[in-house]
């Protein structure tokens, strides 16, 4: 008689899929890290991809319901992605790290819903290249991070490492590894006594890196080496023999990383114990280790891990030890959850990060998004250069050095203005309709004679460029139309009346020929450039007038300058602010534009330190100061505003940055909602915004910028990613102001009469709404078992299982086959035993 005992799961046989039963459209990391390469929770699995670097690919566990899944890939770092790991108590929180020395925390989605580009959390260790990444078992927002320098453990709530970098608990001596040759082993060691093996296995000779993987349900341990195609199988006892060997797999596809599905997403109707991810090339192979029974039996299947954390990351760090509550894994009519196990939770839902939140399996998709915070619907946002076949190139000469206050360069609906390293403040106008490369001879251009101050297109006027100078005299230009086919050096007219140097020029929104422009002689002023004459001069700044902005109805202006006030002015009525208010305390540069229908004002501009901040003011107490701000980054350059009337989207960037940030502001907390960023290769001179009607609608395209770099003028388009594309989107393209039609001249505003602009729709004729497309009837997602088991009585689970389980047995038309065997014994075993040595092909009839 054998003297060990025999194992339950010495039958268990790895199933590997036919190849239409993988998840392909995978491009498995070749890259070597300490890390895990793949990673599952419940109802997601993520890995490393070897596109650019920092990508993670993303798919579902389960195939959808035409047997297929969706992968999709998500940029998550600047540089490798070494590991990645999933929320224990949330299958939609996934943890990454880098070899760019962060950590980050993602609210990822279904791989067929968009994924959001921003991370919930970042975290820095500063502690070099990072290795492994690891959340707590049963404390919420527990991180733990190692490098090559040591191990931090991580408040995610607080943004903040609990403590210093950590040596090993036991230092008796160093075990006694194998030296380094290249014949694998598999070791067991006693925590408590590291001094040597309990027990060791030797495996193929090889030079790959195991990655082992162990599931405490069932004490079964899953081998690998990396670049191999053997998966082993193990048991491990508590007594000898400590490891045996339960099942030897091998595979036609090499392995780039391994990952075990949630024991509560197992199919434990078909006696599924295990079930493997294989991370290949190509491909994620599924593989399901089951056991050979008729019947559902509880041996196989104690309480596993639950989804309801145990305490708090506070706790944890006060000393408190607590276990995650049980959850059968079971689908079984055969067994019933205990009354002590918590019930686990749909995928769903979410534990957030806030410390000390306990959820409930009832609470509301509502209560979850209060927790954590309103999500923008243009978060996903993305920043595209549209085809080399739009763009202007072979640009030489050009300015690169305007002044702060000026934007850098102009455009409208037909052509773009861009200013000249030449002297005279020669300036050059492009026609937009005529992209290509620019010829190597001289160009056509505007000559002002003096250096270019600052210069913008008359809005009601695309013919019509106003040009301030350094001898504080503004000049207004006619283009001919068909563009500038020969230089121009005698202005329209010239504005005379500022005694300095002009800061910038803006035209008045409503009014046509109306023109405000501040100096260094501290005024701002007005003209009519219909009589060519000053109608109104403001006064008040103490310093430097930073920028100026109208309000989208005309009757105010505002202004932010280097004395640290923002103002307020109702020219028609004063020529002293009306209200004053402290603004940026950083004194290199700012801009400021109305936001939330003439509510707010946002203000761009520096702290204390010098660092970029974007600063939001009621505008109707500029006195009680900002009442949000959000930091952006360090740099020299002021971020120059573009703020969307119809969507209440904000995009920034500032001459010479790569990056191009956007926020849609809201008018109550949190006021900012990060969305996508758009990043450029190169620097860019900065980013001009043209009418609404220039956008195509048809590809959601909310926003279309022209992108002034080095050489080059490219049309950059924002779109927000949908679904479906056939129907016109008007949540996000409702009724547009038509803000290049004049709706007063200056003469009437000035007299008091305010002007209103027209809507129009943008929805192309044969388009429907998607708000009136038909809806489509649900599809109900698989989910686990778990997740009925805990809506439903006892009674109901028992009829409801059983049912299906005859439905499933009653579909077949072959035997199963148990049904052939004779003579089971008590444990239920087949009589004949399998071999445990088990050549598996990727085929079912393996």
């Amino acid at each position: 008689m054998n003297r060990f005992k025999t194992s339950k799961y010495k039958n268990s046989t790895p199933k590997i899929p036919k190849k239409d039963g993988w998840i392909a459209n995978v491009r498995g990391a070749s890259f070597s890290s300490q890390g895990k390469h793949i990673k599952s929770s419940c109802s997601l699995v993520a890995f490393n991809t070897d596109q650019a670097g920092g990508m993670v690919g993303l798919s579902s566990v389960n195939a959808a319901s035409d047997g297929k899944w969706t992968v999709t890939q998500i940029s998550c770092h600047a540089d490798l992605v070494t590991d990645l790991d999933f929320s224990p108590f949330d299958d939609y929180l996934l943890a990454t790290c880098s070899a760019d020395e962060t950590v980050k925390l993602w609210r990822v989605c279904d791989p067929d819903q968009d994924q959001c580009s921003n991370a919930e959390v970042t975290l820095s260790p500063a502690d070099g290249r990072l290795e492994v990444v690891l959340f707590h078992p049963a404390a919420s927002g527990l991180l733990a991070v190692a490098s090559v320098r040591g191990l931090q453990v991580w408040d995610v709530t607080r943004d903040a490492a609990l403590t210093g970098k950590h040596t090993p608990v036991h230092s008796d001596r160093q075990p006694s590894l194998p030296d380094l040759v290249s014949q694998q082993e598999v070791r067991l060691w006693d925590s408590r006594k590291l001094s040597s093996s309990l027990s060791s296995l030797s495996l193929a000779t090889s030079n790959a890196t195991l990655m082992p993987l162990f599931d405490p349900d069932s004490g079964l341990l899953i081998v690998s080496g990396n670049g191999e195609s053997v998966i082993d199988c193990f048991e491990v006892n508590s007594s000898e023999p400590f490891l045996s060997q339960v099942s030897h797999c091998l595979t036609d596809l090499s392995t780039r990383g391994v990952a075990l599905v949630p024991k509560l997403a197992l199919d434990v109707s078909c006696c599924e114990v295990l079930r493997l991810l294989q991370l290949t090339d190509n491909f994620i192979v599924p593989i399901s280790y089951q056991v050979p029974r008729k019947d559902f039996h509880a041996d196989l299947y104690p309480d596993t891990v639950g989804h309801t954390l145990a305490m708090t990351a506070e706790d944890w760090w006060k000393g408190e030890n607590k276990q995650v509550l049980t959850s059968q894994s079971s689908s079984s009519p055969l067994s019933t959850p205990s009354s002590s196990a918590a019930p686990s939770r749909s995928p769903s839902s979410t534990s957030g990060l806030s410390s000390g939140f306990l959820p409930s399996p009832s609470q509301s998709s509502r209560a979850i998004h209060s927790m954590l915070g309103p999500s923008s619907k243009f978060r996903h946002i993305q920043g595209t250069v549209l085809h080399r076949d739009t763009h202007i190139t072979n640009l030489r000469g050009l300015h690169l050095t305007t002044p702060g206050e000026c934007d850098g360069f102009c455009a409208n609906g037909e052509r773009v203005a861009v200013p000249l390293a030449i002297a005279g403040g020669q300036i050059a106008v492009f026609e937009l309709s005529q992209p290509g490369k620019l010829p190597d001879t001289a160009l056509p251009t505007i000559q002002n004679s003096v250096n270019v101050a600052d210069f913008c297109w008359d809005p009601f006027d695309t013919h019509k460029l106003v040009v301030a100078g350094d001898d504080a005299k503004i000049r207004v230009w006619q283009i001919p139309k068909g563009g500038l086919m020969e230089t121009l050096t005698e202005p329209e007219c010239v504005l005379r009346g500022h005694t300095e140097k002009i800061y910038s020029i803006k035209f008045h929104p409503h009014a046509s020929s109306l023109l405000a422009s501040s100096s260094y002689d501290l005024t701002v002023r007005l003209w009519s450039l219909e009589t060519g004459e000053e109608v109104k001069r403001l006064s008040g700044h103490q310093d430097q007038i930073f920028g100026m902005a109208w309000s989208p109805d005309g009757k105010l202006l505002a202004t932010v300058c280097k004395d640290g006030k923002v103002r307020l002015y109702d020219p028609r009525k004063s020529t002293l602010p009306i209200q004053e208010g402290p603004g940026p305390e950083g004194h290199r540069g700012a801009r400021v534009v109305w936001v939330c229908d003439g509510k707010y004002l946002l203000v761009s501009g520096f702290d204390s330190r010098s660092e970029r901040q974007l600063y939001l003011f009621s505008a109707e107490s500029l006195a009680s100061g900002s009442v949000a701000s959000v930091p952006a980054d360090v740099s020299p350059s002021t971020l120059i505003p573009f703020y969307d009337l119809d969507t209440s989207v904000l995009i920034l960037t500032g001459k010479g940055d790569t990056r191009v940030y956007t926020y849609e502001i809201v008018p109550e907390a949190p006021y900012f909602m990060e969305c996508s960023s758009f990043h450029s290769s190169e620097p860019h001179k900065g980013l001009c915004f043209l009418p609404k009607t220039e956008c195509d609608v048809r590809d959601v395209e909310v926003a279309r910028a022209v992108r002034l770099g080095k050489t080059t003028i490219e049309p950059v388009a924002f779109r927000v990613p949908r679904v479906k594309k056939e129907f016109f989107q008007d949540d996000v393209f409702p009724e547009t102001a038509v803000w290049w039609e004049a709706s007063l001249t200056a003469a009437a505003w000035l007299s008091g009469s305010n002007g209103q602009h027209r809507k129009i729709s943008l929805r192309p004729k044969d388009m429907m709404p998607v708000s009136e497309a038909p809806k489509e009837a649900p599809v109900r997602k698989y989910l686990p078992s778990s997740v009925y088991l805990e809506e439903k009585t006892d009674e109901q689970k028992k009829e409801e299982l059983l049912s299906a389980m005859v439905a499933k047995l009653g579909n077949r038309e072959d035997p199963l086959p148990q049904s052939s065997y004779e003579g089971v014994d008590e444990d239920e075993w087949v009589s004949e035993e399998l071999t445990t040595h088990t050549h598996t092909h990727t085929s079912d009839d393996s």
